[in-house]
């Protein structure tokens, strides 16, 4: 035995300080308690958000424009903190302690806003119809102000840290180099985002009317005990999670190999069939996954890696991390660069879903919204017909769907991740198609009816099949990105590689945003209705429906090229 082999073996007998990686993976012993988590923290925090607005208008006697502005920050700041919560799991607090740290922050910020309503000093006078109509209702103070935004800030904190390291820790309780393990990751993704949806559902509907019908109070003080209902039973499952350690500052690292490569630029690199020895490969510690083998792909970098003379120690230790680094290291780099053209075209997708919040409520403002002689659907309550059919297709698409397209492509899960992204591509582009055909049409029948209100006589129903094909969206693409960036990048960079759907969301958000705004300035003009007019009977939503499809068609065609040239990650044993 080498004396570095028997460094390493004097070094695990020692007693840890910190939870040690589990030899052999818990899998889903531990998804009760991760799982269960998970979804009452996201009842909760969605439960603070769905009905957010309407709070500030009446409560805080705001007007639309300043209380969706800051929805829209607290949103925005909540996308953005994620890759800081990321960053320190993966680097110095590891996925356990971080998620733990974000759910008090979550639990102080409800508490919070739960006080906002609750307490009459933190919060302006109510306010009658009668003063809100003449405009004489009384603003908030600055300290009212400053009580409410500091609850918001403290939730936002929570979220950059749950967000990026839950799904991340679950797949961290799977031995992923087995066909068992991957298998069971992946119907984890699916059963996360049908919880996901049952939540969304339920606040939606139930959380929504106790807020708006019955008490603010009690609507904010039950997303309170869900988030301590959700604390305990997290900790509840301590003894049973596997743990894997933080690796230090991960940006040090692409640093180094960065700076190391360029100052072995002029190095040859050896024929593939004579790297024996001479890549620096030390073993890697508390590893369960395995090492990353060197590839050819970005072959400058593996430059990094070559051993030069007098470059280790006796002991065979690296003296100078900038000048040399492990292949490990390099390969690491490598999957990150593999990752961004796939992260890059999978920002369109998400425009849709988007929009369909948006415009897909102005179409069913002027459709028959009835259904029987005494119900009638409020405008807002369409996007259940797209929560309601992701509960239904995630789950027959895991235990009927994918089972039967194994035994025929003889891949795990039935398809790969980057064929589950592009179906993701292809029904996002479907979706607006159809929605711009059920646009002319409602839009003609509105127009010959003559209806003084502009009600076309047509049913809400209708636009049923443009949410059923986002439905297919959400379940192909958010799924799927979930699991390729949690597969694909290096295991202490899953929690950074997760924020990146955080990422994706945030930047089609802030695209589309462009877009309408582009398509105001240049339609309009010249007497011609706005395609986006207030009035969407005078304007020209199928236009705007088709320009947003042709764009989704040539970023799906960019998809696809990026995925035919991507080579899935490969893992040996450690010490194979």
């Amino acid at each position: 035995m080498s004396s570095l082999q028997q460094k390493l073996v004097d070094e695990e007998s020692l007693p840890q300080s910190e939870p040690k990686t589990h030899f052999r993976k818990p899998g889903w012993k531990a998804m009760p308690y991760i799982l269960g988590n998970d979804t009452i923290e996201r009842l909760a925090t969605y439960g603070m958000q769905a009905n957010f607005v309407v709070y500030l208008m009446k409560v805080y006697n705001m007007d639309q424009v300043l209380s969706a502005n800051i929805l829209n920050t607290w949103l925005a700041l909540s996308n953005i903190t994620p890759l800081i919560g990321a960053f320190l799991a993966d680097a110095y607090l590891g996925k356990f302690l971080t998620i733990a740290l974000a759910s008090f922050a979550s639990l102080v910020g409800m508490v919070i806003v739960m006080l906002t309503a609750w307490v009459p000093q933190f919060h302006p006078e109510p306010c009658s119809i009668e003063k809100q109509r003449i405009g004489v209702c009384s603003g908030q103070s600055n300290f009212q102000m400053s009580v409410l935004i500091f609850g918001l800030f403290w939730l936002s904190i929570g979220t950059g840290g749950i967000r990026p390291c839950s799904v991340p820790f679950a797949v961290d309780q799977f031995d992923l180099t087995t066909a068992e393990g991957r298998h069971g990751s992946s119907s984890f993704y699916t059963l996360y985002y049908t919880t996901q949806t049952l939540v969304l559902l339920i606040n939606q509907t139930l959380l929504v009317y106790i807020q708006d019908s019955v008490s603010w109070t009690l609507g904010f003080a039950l997303p309170n005990v869900f988030m301590l209902v959700s604390i305990l039973l997290f900790f509840a499952g301590s003894k049973v999670y596997a743990y894997v350690k933080p690796v230090g500052s991960i940006f040090s690292g692409i640093v180094q190999v960065l700076v190391a490569a360029q100052h072995k630029r002029h190095f040859h690199l050896p024929a593939a069939e004579d790297t024996q020895g001479v890549f620096y490969d030390p073993p890697l510690l508390n590893d369960s996954e395995g090492k990353l083998p060197p590839t050819n792909e970005f072959g400058c970098l593996n430059k990094a890696a070559i051993v030069l003379e007098n470059e280790l120690d006796i002991d065979g230790s690296n003296k100078d991390p900038w000048g040399l680094c492990s292949i490990q290291q390099v390969e690491e780099l490598k999957c990150l660069l593999r990752i961004m053209p796939i992260f890059l075209t999978s920002i369109v997708v998400y425009i849709p879903l988007g929009q369909q919040a948006i415009f897909g409520v102005s179409q069913a403002m002027k459709m028959d919204r009835h259904l029987g002689h005494n119900f009638e659907i409020h405008p807002g309550s369409v996007n259940v017909i797209m929560l309601l059919s992701i509960g239904i297709f995630l789950p027959l698409y895991d235990q009927i769907v994918a089972p039967a397209l194994e035994k025929v492509t003889k891949q795990e899960g039935g398809l790969t991740t980057l064929q589950r992204i592009g179906l993701g591509h292809a029904f996002g582009f479907l979706s607006m198609v159809v929605s711009g055909l059920v646009e002319i049409k409602r839009r003609e029948l509105a127009i010959s009816s003559g209806a003084s209100d502009g009600v076309a006589p047509m049913s809400v129903l209708w636009l049923t099949p443009q949410f059923m094909l986002l439905a297919c969206c959400h379940v192909f693409a958010t799924v799927g990105h979930t699991e390729f960036f949690n597969n694909e990048s290096p295991q202490g960079m899953r929690s950074i590689a997760n924020s990146l759907l955080c990422l994706n969301v945030s930047a089609a958000s802030n695209f589309s945003s462009f877009i309408v705004n582009i398509v105001h300035s240049f339609t309009g003009k010249q007497g011609q209705s706005d395609w986006l007019d207030g009035d969407i009977n005078k304007g020209r939503l199928e236009y705007f429906y088709f320009v947003i499809a042709a764009l989704g068609l040539l970023n799906m065609l960019c998809f696809l090229l990026c995925s035919r040239r991507y080579h899935y990650k490969a893992l040996v044993k450690n010490g194979c």
